[in-house]
């Protein structure tokens, strides 16, 4: 009895993460009389699937929904690969550089994004890379990347620097040594990164709304901007249905991550 106010807490909680998704879904469902009703019903009246049948007719989803799915997969996979050992270094190898990179990590994380577009737009038109997914990939893994570096060497300082020295005297090599001990006991912390970085790139909209221009390679986000009309007026039906319909891959790729998140945290429990 004493865990059933926790219970009740816990509850309380997810139904409170929930609510945006379920109400996007009961506006999804609706008809568009329902939806002009000065008092808003929590259940739909008369569900219908013709806001998902205009949804899938006006834009193409799936194209863009795909885009999304590999811009996201690579960002993630290549942060991943380039933060880890550099947080390794960071985390082992103490002295004044170590400091400096730091501390322009931290640094790096005040400055609005908006001062850099013009810039960031000018380097990327000189490489060639304006309106190509290959772009927007170097783009955000150079704005993930510093947070994913952040995190990175806290699991790495996390690890005992006694199982490095163990074995070393057993004769193995530093890379064997990374490999073969340190990177299992990481695997919840490249996990939780990939996460991270996945999220960061499907939900992405400023640097996609100015580097693509071409609506054959636009993403998600973008493409759900073209439910809005010229005049700003968003026809709610079909953007709720868009809408929820982008949620579905990062619930999925959450659903999949978080079985690893367990298993390398278990993983690392006995290998400590």
């Amino acid at each position: 009895m004493r865990r059933v106010p926790q219970y009740l807490a816990l509850l309380a909680y997810v139904v409170f993460l929930a609510f945006p998704l379920l109400w996007l879904l009961s506006t999804a469902l609706k008809t568009p009389r329902e939806m002009a009703l000065a008092d808003p019903t929590w259940i739909p009246r008369e569900p219908t699937l013709a806001n998902f049948a205009d949804a899938f007719g006006e834009q193409d989803l799936v194209g863009a929904a795909t885009r999304s799915l590999v811009v996201a997969l690579a960002s993630s996979v290549v942060t991943v690969v380039i933060s880890l050992p550099a947080a390794y270094a960071m985390a082992r190898y103490r002295g004044l550089v170590n400091r400096i990179a730091i501390g322009w990590v931290l640094v790096s994380q005040v400055f609005p994004f908006i001062l850099i577009i013009i810039p960031l737009f000018m380097i990327l038109r000189d490489m060639e890379l304006v309106n190509t997914l290959p772009g927007l990939v170097v783009v955000h893994v150079t704005f993930t990347l510093p947070f994913a570096l952040w995190m990175l060497q806290g699991y790495v300082r996390a690890v005992p620097a006694e199982l490095e020295e163990a074995a070393a005297m057993d004769g193995a090599g530093r890379i064997r040594t990374i490999i073969g001990v340190v990177a299992p006991l990481l695997a919840p912390g490249v996990v939780a990164t990939l996460l991270f970085a996945f999220i960061s790139s499907w939900n992405e909209f400023l640097f996609a709304l100015v580097i693509l221009q071409d609506p054959d390679v636009m993403t998600l986000p973008l493409t759900l901007v073209r439910f809005t009309g010229p005049e700003g007026v968003a026809r709610l039906g079909p953007l709720a249905a868009a809408s929820l319909m982008a949620t579905i891959p990062s619930l999925i790729f959450f659903a999949i991550i978080q079985r690893r998140l367990k298993s390398g945290l278990m993983a690392g429990a006995v290998k400590g």
